[in-house]
């Protein structure tokens, strides 16, 4: 079994590549040669233990990604990947840049069939680690000239402003309000862990796409009605799976503000079951939960890398 740890991961994972995975794994889930597991929480004396499985035929692959959360200490992801054919377990794999790298590339994919051709400007909601991979799979999706970004405290937006331009090559602007941030953009990306709404979905201009990736639990609600409300279609990456976690749409629901009849999945957007831009000038909302298939895929496209490479430590079992 191959040993990997959080470096190897983001070496062998760049964002980019990362997008295409899941745009095929996404392909492959409208096949239906794929399984997943929602999450699942084991709960403990303190906190609890996060358990979420997947299979991909087309990745010769199942796993499981398994962490803690709660306790008052860091968690620390790791993904477990067996081989389908010979049941034999074949990598373990340090999984918290993954998960990070695989949301932000979750949201590439929905950005790439969902967003206007021609988008040009972003705005990230949320300064976390894991805003930044939102906002270097965006740019890997469109062409982006100005990213603005919010959060509640102004030297962690300002450092995230710097950095991200440096890093992506574009500007990036810190702005005093939510309601800045999304007033020139195409694109909306939350990734913050509020239980109230970021910002007034009524400010949103005509033809935006927001990715809203921070809620995965019913007590948090990044988006509000009017967002939802104004949405010309919402998709979720697995409707099963946000029933159970996306906190906005049971709200929403609950006040009979949204039918779930009317959520459609990311799988059939990718494989062109369902138009991902209804009009020009249409909202659409991207619900992410994060699925375990897409940890087994991110995974397995690391685990070949590295064996390509040489990369990792590998231990009897």
């Amino acid at each position: 079994m191959l040993m990997l740890n959080e470096d190897e991961v983001r070496d062998l994972l760049p964002i980019q590549e990362c997008v295409e995975v899941l745009d095929d794994l996404f392909k492959e889930m409208a096949t239906g040669a794929v399984s997943n597991m929602n999450r699942y929480r084991v709960p403990l004396p303190r906190g609890s233990m996060q358990v979420m499985a997947g299979m991909s035929s087309a990745n010769g692959a199942t796993g499981l990604k398994t962490y803690v959360t709660g306790t008052g200490a860091a968690s620390q992801m790791v993904v477990l990947l067996f081989d389908i054919a010979t049941a034999a377990p074949i990598a373990l794999v340090s999984a918290n840049a993954l998960g990070a790298i695989r949301t932000g590339a979750a949201s590439g994919v929905a950005t790439r069939h969902m967003a206007q051709v021609n988008a040009k400007a972003v705005a990230i909601i949320g300064t976390g680690s894991q805003a930044r991979t939102q906002l270097a799979a965006v740019a890997a999706t469109r062409t982006l000239n100005h990213a603005f970004v919010y959060s509640r405290t102004q030297g962690k937006r300002e450092r995230f402003a710097d950095e991200m331009a440096s890093e992506l090559g574009i500007m990036v602007e810190a702005v005093a309000t939510a309601e800045d941030a999304i007033a020139g953009a195409d694109i909306v990306c939350t990734i913050t862990n509020s239980r109230e709404p970021v910002f007034d979905g009524s400010k949103l201009k005509p033809g935006t796409h927001v990715n809203a990736a921070g809620s995965n639990g019913w007590v948090r609600r990044e988006i509000d009605d009017e967002t939802i409300k104004r949405s010309a279609l919402i998709v979720c990456d697995d409707i099963s799976d946000a029933k159970i976690e996306c906190g906005e749409l049971i709200f929403a629901a609950e006040r009979r503000v949204f039918r779930w009849e009317a959520a459609v999945e990311l799988r059939d957007v990718v494989s062109g079951r369902v138009a991902g831009r209804p009009s020009a000038d249409a909202i659409t909302l991207f619900e992410s939960q994060g699925l375990a298939v897409e940890d087994v895929a991110a995974a397995m496209h690391i685990y070949r890398k590295a064996l390509e490479r040489g990369v990792g430590r590998q231990v009897d079992v």
